[in-house]
């Protein structure tokens, strides 16, 4: 049975950055061209290269396939917001991001206020400012931007009105993708449900059958449940999935692409 084209679900593999963060793997430039041309034959649509100006492996992965291109896939660059008190412009790290040469970037920004005032030193509002910034400011660059909100379903469940204010800033800035991060892998399949709901309830304009930014799923599978719960998003309305080969990734890993895949694509 063909899925209609309104329902078709992208495809983001991030093996060679979370992934590589599993305890005891470790890949060599050489490892990662070889991956990321094997995932492109297979048909992933993203595929997630890595976090240039974090070290000059990925600034050299992303130069080498400059040289060497991928025939299908969309291979995306990574890396946070803007700083606090820095201008976007001027932030090393976005300058470094851009260096890559992608078209589409990835950038991930702080759900929790717990994380804004405790981790990042900040104000909420900033913290808001940070998003926006960033992403218009990559927009100005001609990037396509896929927004990641980092812990978001613990941000949501903390403070909703606040987490829910970080997607506004992103798609108020121009993300096409706005992916909801359990990114300490502790939520179950029912409560991802219910929050992909509340969020399109929020953000009408992120249905599946609207024409602007959509909304993705990226899990971890701390609880055991990352490849349910991606299930269960795409179930209550997300259009990316996000997940690596074989689950690796830290801790106890992402959500495993080799079973999401064909549950998506035998029983959905």
């Amino acid at each position: 049975m063909t899925r209609p084209a309104s329902a078709a679900i992208a495809v983001y593999d991030t093996t060679l950055r979370d992934g590589a963060q599993r305890e005891g793997l470790s890949l060599s430039l050489e490892d990662k061209l070889r991956i990321a041309h094997c995932l492109d034959r297979l048909g992933v649509k993203f595929i997630e290269g890595g976090w240039p100006g974090a070290n000059p492996k990925d600034v050299q992965f992303f130069w080498e396939l400059q040289q060497r291109p991928l025939q299908q896939a969309e291979v995306v660059a990574f890396c946070s917001t803007r700083r606090p008190g820095q201008i976007a412009g001027e932030d090393e790290l976005l300058k470094a991001l851009l260096a890559a040469g992608t078209t589409w970037v990835t950038i991930f920004g702080k759900s929790w206020d717990l994380h804004v005032v405790e981790g990042l030193k900040t104000s909420l509002d900033e913290n808001l400012v940070m998003i926006s910034d960033s992403i218009a400011y990559l927009r100005t660059c001609d990037r396509r931007v896929i927004y990641d909100a980092e812990h978001w379903f613990d941000g949501y469940l903390a403070n909703p009105d606040y987490a829910l204010q970080t997607l506004a800033a992103a798609i108020e800035a121009g993300a096409e993708w706005i992916v909801l991060c359990d990114t300490n892998g502790g939520c179950l399949p029912h409560q991802i449900s219910e929050i992909v709901a509340a969020v399109l309830d929020r953000f009408p304009s992120l249905a599946p059958d609207q024409t602007g930014p959509q909304l993705g799923i990226h899990t971890h599978n701390d609880s055991e449940t990352a490849v349910a719960n991606a299930i269960a998003a795409v179930q209550a309305g997300a259009r990316m999935v996000h997940g690596t080969i074989n689950g690796y990734g830290e801790r106890c890993g992402n959500a495993n692409l080799c079973s999401v895949i064909p549950n998506l694509q035998l029983k959905l």
